[in-house]
């Protein structure tokens, strides 16, 4: 039997204690999935101001050092400005890990930036494409901080959603079927009692005048 998905019942009294006992267990069950969704609606509203914060500070860092980058393209050419970023290597690491919030696997990025001087000379180069290189490596662990920070809205949203369907579920579907069963029993266990109730005071009225009718001693 099972009466969240469509099931059959018995009119029992067994069977409407199982039924009492499951609707208690969706009623704790609901509560829990209420907090656990309060909880993910507040991280992902946290979650989504940073992202906020972090693409508007991105985005003032990028123009910055491309207006740099511009300048270097005018005053230093075009075949120096490229040659010069080809020979910069590699000057950051980033370590990706994650914690567990209500069993999702949230990703965080930790970077790790290597210190190396610049690899060209001063002579052929101007102040702006220096600004613009370390303009561009310190906006570089920010942009791999948002993406940790985006990438954890999506998945805590899709969490929301699935949590959210559950409640629904629960709340429009499953607990009304339960509270309708067992409303629908206790109605045919009373109806039971009264008839069973009825049928005693039958059976006592004829006993008694059974015991009237019959000759005294």
């Amino acid at each position: 039997m099972s009466v969240s998905f469509g099931g059959g019942y018995l009119k029992t009294r067994l069977e409407l204690l199982q039924l009492k006992r499951s609707l208690r267990t969706a009623e704790r069950v609901y509560r829990i999935l209420e907090d656990k969704r309060d909880v993910l609606v507040r991280t992902l509203n946290e979650l989504i101001d940073q992202a906020q914060e972090l693409r508007e500070a991105i985005t003032d860092r990028l123009e910055e050092a491309y207006s740099d980058l511009a300048a270097a393209y005018v005053r230093c050419g075009p075949e120096v400005t490229e040659l010069v970023s080809r020979t910069l290597g590699e000057t950051l690491s980033v370590k990706v890990r994650s914690y567990t919030l209500m069993g999702i696997q949230v990703p965080t990025a930790e970077v790790e930036e290597a210190r190396f001087p610049l690899p060209y000379g001063f002579l052929e180069t101007t102040v702006d494409l220096d600004e613009a290189a370390r303009k561009l490596r310190a906006v570089i662990p920010e942009v791999c901080k948002a993406a940790a920070v985006e990438s954890a809205i999506f998945r805590i949203a899709e969490e929301l959603r699935r949590t959210q369907r559950l409640l629904n579920a629960l709340e429009y579907v499953i607990m009304p079927r339960y509270k309708q069963a067992i409303k629908e029993i206790s109605m045919a266990l009373e109806e039971s009692d009264r008839d069973y109730f009825v049928k005693l005071k039958h059976i006592k009225r004829v006993l008694e005048r059974r015991k009237a009718a019959q000759p005294t001693q």
